[in-house]
């Protein structure tokens, strides 16, 4: 189920997270066993130390400029550009510029 945003109508992501002065701040959207989507706002120079997660994690630049760290290789993200941290590999997310981004991670199936 998604949350925290009004359904059915026309929506700017990026409008529905704010920076805030030294930090990074965060809305989550949907969040289950299955998948998770969240907001995020970077202010200029915070960042997301390196971590693995268990699912793959699909990074949406929605504003600003971005380096995304994976398995030690840098990836410069723009507006409008994207992409995917593998599940089990270290990866890290830093705001060159302010930077806001969508990311969605899907999560391996559970079994029973």
């Amino acid at each position: 189920m998604i949350k925290n945003i009004e359904h059915g109508v026309v929506l700017t992501l990026a409008n529905l997270v704010e920076y805030q002065d030294g930090q990074i701040s965060s809305r989550t959207l949907a969040q289950n066993p299955h998948h998770s989507l969240t907001l995020f706002a970077f202010e200029k120079g915070e960042e997301i130390s390196s971590h693995k997660s268990e699912g793959d994690a699909l990074v949406l630049a929605l504003d600003g400029v971005g380096k995304i760290s994976i398995d030690g290789r840098e990836h410069i993200l723009h507006t409008g550009e994207a992409i995917v941290m593998p599940a089990g590999i270290p990866h890290a997310v830093l705001a060159e510029e302010r930077f806001k981004m969508l990311l969605t991670v899907c999560f391996p199936d559970v079994a029973p």
